[in-house]
């Protein structure tokens, strides 16, 4: 039987309970069996259940946890579930059985290869044991989500889990009502750039479902896809700038590999390179010797990679050392700055004598770059154009970098609108933190 103690459970089981039919009565004490001899510590179980449900008292004789729920709906209970689990490591599964208790040891023991894990139906290894129906209906659903929500995850209707409890609080209670809360969980925890894993399962189902019951299913599900859709295009995204670079709209895409294109001629050879505001763009991915930076957390949690150098911070305070780079990048980052807080001193601080910088950002001299913003903000409202609060054009911007001392090399143009400056650190550059400060010019 789990331990009742005071202090955090190393792992709890989160069991859903969102309509009449469920084996609660076989399923807890096995449960509780599998959890006293796989997990040390001490361990919970939490068995949310509707208002109606009568059978709270059972599952409270057999150790569990009751939270009751107001309102119907699978979505609700496992809210309800996971807000109450106080565990390091959070387990869901269903009620019915589906799910043998068993299996929680192979996921105990692959905990930390992952933020999450997802007992899947669906990789090589797995088996699934369903009526054809169902089978059908569920394949389809899956990869209907995984195509349009640029997924790499195979089973995301499964709803046998486990989560390390902070990416539970990083994501917040789902806005789903019904089964389609687990894609929701696995679309917001993999564009906070968590990362996500599937372990095969052995999966068979209880009974069949009927014709209604797919089709009530596959109209949520469906109905659901247009709001993670909104989600997961999001400039929020952890991984959007690198999903960009293979964007299925084509000037999207263009412009992406044009950019990448013009910065890795201008920092080729340089040895010691920082990208400020690398996002999860191509550039970084390329540059195994870069060390990246961002302000976002969730972008260097998606490059996350062994020997990757990544770095929480912002371009006016860099955490590093005088003249540590041969290259600073620095593109598509100012203009959604506010002109008042933009300091560019740390980056000449930096640079090495003889270095280089590399600073892009949109040319709102030209004519091509406000027509463009314009269409991008009524096609892709979710995009970066709105954020776009401080413009530059390109004789200002060259009076900024030849004011930081450097010397202007070049200046190239992605789509005749977004200017990218290659400028050269003299060996005597020297210049007043005072007057390198944009305010206001």
């Amino acid at each position: 039987m789990p331990q009742s103690v005071p202090t955090e459970p190393e792992l709890s089981v989160v069991i859903p309970v969102w309509e009449d039919e469920h084996s609660l009565g076989r399923l807890l004490p096995r449960l509780s069996r599998v959890l006293a001899s796989t997990v040390t510590g001490p361990t919970e179980i939490v068995v949310a259940l509707p208002d109606s449900e009568p059978v709270a008292a059972l599952v409270e004789q057999a150790g569990a946890r009751v939270v009751t729920v107001a309102e119907p709906g699978y979505g609700r209970a496992l809210n309800a579930g996971l807000a109450a689990a106080r565990g390091r490591w959070v387990v869901t599964m269903d009620a019915d059985f589906s799910h043998h208790p068993e299996f929680i040891r192979t996921l105990w023991l692959r905990r930390r290869s992952a933020e999450v894990l997802i007992a899947s139906r669906y990789v090589p290894g797995a088996y699934a044991a369903m009526p054809l129906s169902r089978r059908l209906a569920s394949r389809a659903l899956n990869r209907v989500y995984r195509t349009a929500l640029a997924l790499p995850h195979r089973d995301l209707s499964s709803g046998f889990r486990m989560y390390q409890r902070r990416v539970l609080q990083d994501i917040g209670p789902v806005d789903a009502t019904g089964l389609d809360a687990l894609q929701e969980i696995i679309v917001r925890a993999f564009s906070q750039g968590w990362k996500i894993q599937e372990v095969p399962l052995f999966y068979r189902a209880p009974r069949p479902w009927t014709g209604g019951r797919l089709a009530e299913l596959s109209a949520g599900y469906l109905g659901t896809i247009g709001r993670l859709l909104a989600l997961r295009n999001s400039v929020k995204a952890a991984d959007y700038d690198h999903r960009a670079f293979d964007s299925w709209i084509p000037l999207q895409r263009y412009w992406q590999r044009a950019r990448f294109r013009v910065i890795r001629g201008m920092v080729d050879g340089s040895q010691r390179i920082l990208d400020i505001g690398c996002g999860s763009s191509r550039i970084l991915q390329s540059l195994p010797q870069a060390v990246g930076l961002d302000m976002q957390i969730r972008k260097l949690r998606w490059l996350r990679s062994p020997g990757r150098a990544l770095v929480q911070g912002s371009l006016s305070r860099l955490p590093f050392e005088d003249e540590t780079f041969d290259a600073v990048i620095c593109s598509e980052v100012i203009e959604h700055i506010a002109r008042s807080e933009v300091d560019l001193t740390d980056m000449v601080r930096v640079l090495s004598p003889g270095g280089m910088l590399v600073l892009g950002t949109p040319d709102y001299g030209r004519w091509t770059w406000r027509a463009l913003e314009g269409l991008y903000k009524k096609v892709f409202p979710q995009g970066y154009a709105t954020e776009h609060i401080n413009p530059y054009t390109r004789a200002e911007l060259r009076r900024i970098i030849e004011g930081l001392g450097l010397a202007v090399l070049d200046v190239q143009y992605v789509g005749a609108s977004e200017m990218i400056f290659k400028a050269y650190k003299p060996a005597d550059a020297r210049a007043p933190r005072a007057m390198l400060r944009i305010a206001g010019t």
